[in-house]
């Protein structure tokens, strides 16, 4: 039950969030056709490259 409590707390945090909300974005400019679905998938695929990327770093 900690461990998932921990893992709320740090989805919470700031960069987690940034994440979250970039991704949805351009999700729903893609959806709309605002935006071709080949930018959004690079865009998405580098910052979900460099969350993770940074979550490993931090973890060792």
């Amino acid at each position: 039950m900690q461990e998932l409590l921990k893992r709320l707390i740090d989805l919470c945090k700031i960069k987690s969030l940034v994440t979250l909300t970039v991704i949805a974005v351009f999700a729903v400019l893609a959806l709309r056709g605002a935006i071709s679905p080949d930018i959004v998938m690079t865009i998405v695929t580098s910052v979900i490259a460099f969350y993770f990327g940074t979550q490993h770093e931090k973890k060792q």
